[in-house]
């Protein structure tokens, strides 16, 4: 277990840190279910991965090993997700457990979290995920029959009551969940009656939205190695989904509905709930508003510190670039900590900032959004630029209406100036 790569801490920054965060896939990407809109399911034909792709205990202990290794913090947060990462069973998260207690130094806290379906949580797993405090974030898109338009079973069966009944087990367990709701091209049109749902009907005070954009050679082609000339201007139809020759697919929430998506959200939440529901984007506008570094990678000026690691150990840039060219290395062969801080990875991460278009450096919500994720950077500016944001419409039209609110609440906190 001692034996494999080792950290090189000489290529640090004087006075820098090892801080990064990676998403593990131990399952690969095979799934119990077969969501429409899923990013990750062919990856199992594109990297190759086999019928049962799954993390050996080699592979395991050295993941374990060199991420603890690597992170100078007192908090070290392991994230399990898929694919579906309750298909390695019970027994595989127990050596988890084992092998994080041997490697912690002293003093230092190990978090986990999963990310799960649900459909396979019962009350052996709410003992193991409660004794072991795991955090948990369940999958679900708003009430039945928005949840079980793409979120379907391998025959095409609807999922959506084993996922309430999921979300039930960790009510009654009180183990705290984040709903996880991926904002398409149905349920943007419904976002009072999503919001609603998620809070009073399956119970939580997390709620994380994530929207749902892939253009439409996303399984072949990485979507930063778009050419740039075939990309749609900003107002262009093919701009927006459903349309013959988008540059998306059809299930693809549209900017504009995404925009007025999170406008309604805003709304209802500051009305009922604020300081009692937390919603990622909005509480990490309010953060950078005043000031404060971004809580969503999304949103952040730069990004590349958050790897993804699949089964067999090899290390890709982020979960949302699992393409070949963006592999860095294999953690049987190189050290988890100097591939997240390689100078490859540094400069993806750099490149967040620096490809960004002029409209989006002249932007007066730059310092909230810093062009948002670079994997939906798919269409060019409407004076031909290319690299913006494919949700720039919505995203824009959001913050505008937004920035009242975020001045007053910054007023009641401390006197800051607002979103701008």
């Amino acid at each position: 277990m001692e034996d494999g790569p080792r950290l090189d801490r000489s290529r640090l920054l004087e006075g820098g840190r090892y801080r990064f965060h990676a998403m593990v896939k131990p399952a690969g990407s095979e799934c119990n279910i077969d969501c429409h809109y899923c990013f990750y399911l062919h990856k199992s034909k594109l990297l190759d991965q086999g019928p049962r792709p799954r993390m050996d205990d080699a592979t395991l202990a050295q993941h374990i090993r060199q991420y603890i290794e690597a992170q100078d913090g007192d908090e070290v947060v392991f994230s399990w997700q898929g694919g579906e990462p309750t298909l390695m069973g019970l027994d595989f998260y127990r050596r988890v457990v084992e092998l994080q207690q041997a490697h912690a130094r002293p003093g230092q806290r190990i978090e986990n979290d999963l990310q799960t379906n649900g459909l396979l949580l019962d009350a052996e797993w709410i003992a193991f995920l409660k004794a072991h405090r795991f955090h948990v974030g369940l999958s679900i898109d708003g009430p039945r029959e928005l949840h079980d338009t793409y979120r379907r079973a391998r025959n095409d069966k609807p999922t959506f009551d084993y996922v309430m009944r999921a979300a039930a087990l960790l009510r009654e367990a009180e183990i705290p969940f984040a709903a996880l709701c991926v904002v398409n091209r149905t349920n943007a049109r419904r976002a009072r009656d999503v919001y609603r749902f998620l809070v009073d009907e399956v119970g939580t005070w997390r709620v994380q939205f994530t929207p749902a954009v892939e253009p439409v050679s996303f399984m072949q082609v990485a979507p930063a190695k778009l050419p740039h000339d075939q990309a749609p201007r900003q107002h262009e139809r093919r701009a927006r989904p459903g349309i013959e020759g988008a540059i998306v697919t059809e299930w693809s929430v549209d900017p504009v509905d995404y925009g007025q998506f999170l406008i309604a959200v805003w709304d209802e939440w500051m009305r009922t709930d604020i300081g009692r529901v937390h919603v990622n984007l909005f509480e990490t506008a309010v953060a950078q508003a005043a000031g404060l570094p971004a809580q969503m990678c999304t949103q952040g000026e730069f990004c590349g510190k958050a790897v993804a690691v699949e089964h067999d150990g090899e290390v890709f840039a982020c979960d949302h670039f699992v393409y070949p060219e963006y592999r860095s290395g294999n953690i049987r062969h190189q050290h988890l900590g100097n591939l997240a801080f390689s100078p490859a990875q540094m400069k993806f991460g750099m490149d967040k900032r620096d490809t960004l278009p002029r409209q989006c450096m002249d932007c007066d919500y730059l310092k909230l959004c810093y062009g948002e994720c670079p994997k939906n950077r798919l269409i060019r500016t409407d004076d031909g630029e290319p690299g913006l944001n494919y949700l720039c419409s919505g995203l824009y039209a959001f913050y505008r209406h937004i920035d009242p609110d975020v001045v007053r609440i910054l007023q009641r906190i401390g006197g800051q100036s607002g979103a701008r």
